[in-house]
Formats: structure tokens, C-alpha cells, sequence
């Protein structure tokens, strides 16, 4: 009987032995990890992937003249404009502050008109001139309006300064600066959390007295 057995299950070798073990138990391992590996860590390791390879496929080609600049840009539909000129331009003289409109920090000018970036897809501006606060001056002459925040103490930590001075130019060019009243109206959408707006109305007062170009 024993040779029977013998011949039927024959001694194995005791290297192969060893290696079947090891294979054995990498594998058990492994898919008691997997086994224990929570279903939400799984979920969202997946969906990461997912939005990875979306973001690939879905960026749109978008030209911007930013500044006097043309920008040939790749783009996901869901960005803003504050951030292509932030992540993608590296003109980070616009802020972001509430993002959800409701500060100014984040103003610029598309053709001429102030607007919120952090509002605004990047994809809705394409071929339209974009200017941000770096456009503002030529070279190291300053625009009028930065030289009268500052002769006026326009601002004090200056995070608000860029989308204020973006929208106190777009103020004049639409005609609404022609008092006290009407400015602190028209400048309402821009908060400044130190308090400088009766040194921002009487920086805007003056350029708009002077007849500066803005």
C-alpha cells in the first residue's frame, strides 16, 4: 500500500516545494489586501485615474491676446480665466479671493470691460484681449491709477489692490466716477477688507479730475 502511494503522489522536490510555498503565500497576501483595502480608497483611486485621463481628452485649444501677448493655449473646459493667467500664464497679480465673485480681487479686462476671472471659463473668452493688472503699466512708467493708489494710501496689505485699481480704471472708462456717490456704487463690487475706500475714491477722484488717459 505504501508503495502505491508512492508511486501515485511521487516526493517533490524539495526546492520546488519551497517556491510553490512563497508563490502561495505572495498571492494570499496580496489578495487579502486587496480583500481588506476599503471600498471608498478604491473608489476614489479609480476615480482619480478617470479624471486624469478626461482632463486629457477633454482640453480645448483657446488663443488669448493677454496683455498685448498672443497665447496659444490648451485648456479643460471647466477652467477659469483666473487661473489660466494664474497656473498657466504665471500672472499671479490677479488675485483669487472668494472665488465666487463676490470680492473684485479678481478683476480684469476682457475687450475692454471689467470682469470677474474667477467667474469667468477660459473657453468663453477665446480671441478676445485679456489685461491684468501687469498690463496696466509701460514698462517701469507707472498707469495713473497706480500712481494715485499709492499717492492716496490706496490700499494697506494689498491683496484687494490689483482688482481695485482694474476696476476703478474700467469706473471712469464707463463714465460712471463723476462723484463721491456714484463711485462707491460702481466700486461696490470690490471689497477691501482694511477699509481704504475713502483713499480709493479720492485716488479715483483725481485721475478722473486730471484727465488722465486710462
Amino acid at each position: 500500500m505504501e508503495d502505491e502511494r508512492a508511486h501515485i503522489l511521487p516526493e517533490a522536490d524539495s526546492g520546488t516545494s519551497e517556491n510553490s510555498r512563497r508563490n502561495f503565500l505572495k498571492q494570499s497576501t496580496l489578495l487579502t489586501a486587496i480583500a481588506l483595502t476599503p471600498a471608498t480608497a478604491v473608489k476614489a483611486a479609480e476615480a482619480h485615474v478617470d479624471e486624469k485621463i478626461a482632463g486629457a481628452f477633454e482640453k480645448m485649444p483657446v488663443k488669448l491676446e493677454v496683455n498685448g501677448i498672443n497665447h496659444s493655449l490648451s485648456v479643460e473646459p471647466r477652467a477659469t480665466l483666473l487661473d489660466i493667467l494664474r497656473e498657466q500664464l504665471d500672472l499671479t497679480g490677479t488675485k483669487k479671493g472668494c472665488d465666487h465673485g463676490q470680492c473684485g480681487a479678481c478683476t480684469v479686462h476682457v475687450d475692454g470691460r471689467r470682469v470677474n476671472s474667477c467667474l469667468t471659463l477660459g473657453v468663453m473668452v477665446n480671441g478676445k484681449k485679456i489685461t491684468t493688472i501687469e498690463g496696466l503699466a509701460k514698462g517701469d512708467e507707472l498707469h495713473p491709477m497706480q500712481e494715485a493708489f499709492i499717492k492716496h494710501d490706496g490700499f494697506q496689505c494689498g491683496y484687494c489692490t490689483p482688482g481695485q485699481i482694474m476696476s476703478a480704471v474700467a469706473c471712469i472708462r464707463e463714465g460712471h466716477a463723476n462723484s463721491e456717490m456714484e463711485i462707491r456704487e460702481y466700486m461696490s463690487g470690490n471689497i477691501c477688507r482694511c477699509g481704504a475706500y475713502p483713499n480709493i475714491v479720492n485716488a479715483i477722484q483725481e485721475v478722473k479730475e486730471g484727465g488722465f488717459k486710462v
